[in-house]
């Protein structure tokens, strides 16, 4: 929680945000891009295209990225 007695907000903070954020200012239009642990749990749901490993800000070592092309049918 963030705020004060009669004003609270909630925020998001931490590696998996950021990542997110990243992995969204990645991405170009209409694509929908995730990590290898977050598409470990739906590898099965999806059909995706791995990408290029990209470096981005605020990570050390580049980042294996995925592109989610489809749910599978």
């Amino acid at each position: 929680n963030i705020g004060f007695e009669g004003r609270m907000d909630y925020g998001a903070v931490g590696n998996v945000t950021n990542l997110a954020s990243r992995l969204s200012g990645e991405a170009k239009g209409g694509q929908i891009l995730t990590n290898q642990r977050t598409l470990s749990k739906v590898e099965n749901l999806v059909e995706v295209e791995p990408l290029e490993e990209l470096t981005l800000k605020g990570f050390t070592r580049p980042v294996p990225a995925f592109n989610i092309l489809r749910f599978r049918t």
